[in-house]
């Protein structure tokens, strides 16, 4: 018998009528020969409410109080959802984090999952039950409640059709499936048919909000397809898997989020082990690091970009200074009125130009790039806050994302089981056990020898400057890989480096030179070879210790490292061409347990 795991989320299980809503829905798919695992959030804005109930007793509640509260949501909806089919004449139990076997780590408020027991819910699934269970719960080693976050219930979702081996997970929501953007802020966003879980894994962690980056990394990990649809209607919705829509367009999505604010260091020493000393003590203190912008450095000093959530700011400005101290670096800066508007697609890896395009449609709107980071299928970009919503329509529309593509045929409500059919499931129950439910799983480390840089440093930090410079590469054939554009730690200048290949690289420098002219920049510095090395893996984001892992591997053996960009499935770093050979050993060695 196929098994699918349903999760309804706050709207969803709203009001008494949500919930039998939900339960009818569910008693459906058991009638067409499922068993079922029915998944629920709190109901409605409860979690909200009870976080400003904490506010009230106490300015810093303790971490554990707050998930022994805020657990406290799901069980009231279990319990009405296991009523409501009860009394449609079904079969239901309802079950809390720990009462599944839902076993975390103690990290009180951001738990992660460490295994899951299926005995007691595979029995009462074979008792012809439908099983609810708690979302966004477990338990740790000492028996205490723990919440796994924000999303948390997604991620209970997608790690129980895991461990149960389920055809599917469906994810019943508010709005009708994955979205080109938010259709809040953008009027023609389009509904998606289908999009891969790379794809979907940057979108989520650039501000998406329909699914969290956790959830995803577990169903990519363990073949799990995710089904997205509305609650309130029958429609096809969305499904994550592991391909994206057929139609090979370069960007599949936009994303805005503005929740972050920008740290800069000045003037770091460009040695090896800089990098280790900054982010091992941000490491230190859990605050999550998305955009790492390092640019390549002059006279012995380079200066180092990276963005962090607002609501970690000053933690994380105290941690830097430290830092900085140790560095004796020139200044920090920091701007919490930036936003970060980017473009994600698979077929940015089988198209050119694509970042010419998005910086040019930019710089058309007169918004100006404060920092740039590409990876293979992401560009990400940094603008004032003011005008992130307009610069995220103007994205979206250069990319002509609210042009329909054609479908084949349409979603079935319950999705066959075509992902793990493929897929080997005693496979997947051995990485299970082998790299544990959450843990960091790392696919490959490679090495691009074939590359050259190039930098031109101070160039007039205004709107349109990125569209000139690539429009300029781009119009004499030259194939650029990475780019980086960083604060130059002087007002109104900024630095831009990218990557070629090194077949291109005098071409590239005479081209660099007369941009250089033309804007009246203050230098340039090049290298006609450097080598590029990549970290590809699931739970890169969500684990600090990878970027820690690099910086650490390589200052150990005097490797400095020149660039840095980041995204959700690859860590990518340049170092001198004549240091990649030993690069690639070192960082085989430092992540060897983790290899798969």
């Amino acid at each position: 018998m196929t098994l699918i795991v349903q999760k309804f989320g706050g709207t969803s299980v709203a009001t008494p009528e949500r919930i039998r809503a939900a339960a009818e829905r569910a008693i459906r798919a058991q009638q067409a020969g499922n068993q079922v695992v029915v998944v629920v959030s709190a109901m409605g804005k409860n979690t909200d409410m009870l976080v400003e109930l904490a506010g009230q007793i106490s300015s810093r509640p303790p971490a554990r109080e707050m998930d022994m509260l805020l657990a406290t949501g799901e069980q009231v909806s279990v319990a009405l959802m296991a009523m409501a089919i009860d009394a449609l004449g079904h079969q239901a139990v309802s079950l809390t984090g720990a009462q599944i076997g839902i076993r975390t780590d103690s990290s009180h408020t951001k738990a992660r999952i460490l295994s899951i027991s299926t005995e007691r819910l595979q029995s009462l699934l074979d008792e012809g039950n439908i099983v609810i269970a708690a979302g966004f719960q477990g338990i740790d080693e000492q028996l205490d409640i723990t919440t796994l976050g924000r999303g948390g219930s997604d991620t209970t979702a997608v790690a129980l059709a895991a461990v149960l081996d389920a055809t599917a997970c469906e994810i019943y929501t508010d709005v009708d499936g994955i979205y080109t953007t938010d259709p809040r802020l953008v009027d023609d966003a389009r509904q998606v048919d289908q999009i891969s879980y790379d794809e979907m894994l940057e979108l989520a962690s650039l501000g998406a909000g329909v699914m969290h980056n956790r959830s995803i990394e577990f169903a990519k990990k363990f073949a799990v397809p995710i089904h997205v649809r509305n609650s309130s209607h029958e429609k096809p919705g969305t499904l994550i898997s592991a391909d994206g829509e057929k139609e090979s367009a370069a960007v599949c999505g936009a994303a805005l989020s503005t929740h972050d604010a920008r740290i800069t260091l000045v003037g770091v020493p460009d040695v090896p082990g800089t990098s280790l000393e900054i982010f091992s003590r941000i490491a230190d203190r859990r605050i999550t690091v998305d955009m790492i912008v390092q640019n390549v450095g002059e006279e012995g000093k380079s200066d180092l970009s990276f963005t962090v959530p607002k609501d970690e700011l000053e933690v994380a400005l105290s941690t830097i200074q430290e830092a900085a101290e140790v560095l004796q670096a020139a200044a920090v800066l920091h701007d919490n009125g930036v936003a970060k508007v980017s473009v994600v697609g698979l077929g940015m890896t089988q198209q050119t130009g694509v970042a010419t395009r998005m910086f040019r449609a930019l710089a058309a709107a007169d918004i100006n790039i404060q920092m740039i980071t590409t990876s293979e299928i992401k560009i990400s970009t940094l603008v004032t806050q003011e005008q992130a919503e307009r610069a995220l329509a103007v994205v979206h529309q250069a990319f002509e994302l609210d042009r329909q593509v054609p479908s084949g045929d349409p979603l079935e409500p319950v999705v066959s089981g075509s992902e793990r059919a493929q897929t080997d499931v005693t496979e997947i129950v051995n990485r299970l056990h082998r790299v544990g439910m959450e843990e960091l799983v790392i696919d490959d480390i490679t090495l691009d020898n074939n590359q050259a840089r190039i930098t031109i440093r101070g160039i007039p930090d205004t709107p349109g400057i990125a569209a000139a410079v690539f429009e300029e590469v781009a119009g004499s054939g030259i194939f650029v890989d990475m780019i980086i554009q960083s604060f130059d730690g002087e007002e109104g200048l900024a630095s831009v480096s990218f990557t070629i290949p090194q077949s291109q690289y005098e071409a590239a420098l005479q081209v660099a030179e007369l941009i250089c002219e033309r804007s009246q920049c203050q230098g340039m510095t090049n290298s006609p070879q450097v080598a590029k090395l990549s970290v590809s893996g699931i739970g890169l984001r969500s684990h600090t210790s990878v970027a820690i892992r690099m910086f650490r591997a390589l200052a150990e053996t005097g490797i400095n490292v020149e660039m840095i960009s980041t995204s959700e499935v690859r860590v990518n770093i340049v170092v001198d061409g004549n240091h990649g050979e030993q690069a690639l050993l070192q960082l085989q060695s430092a992540f060897q347990d983790l290899l798969q």
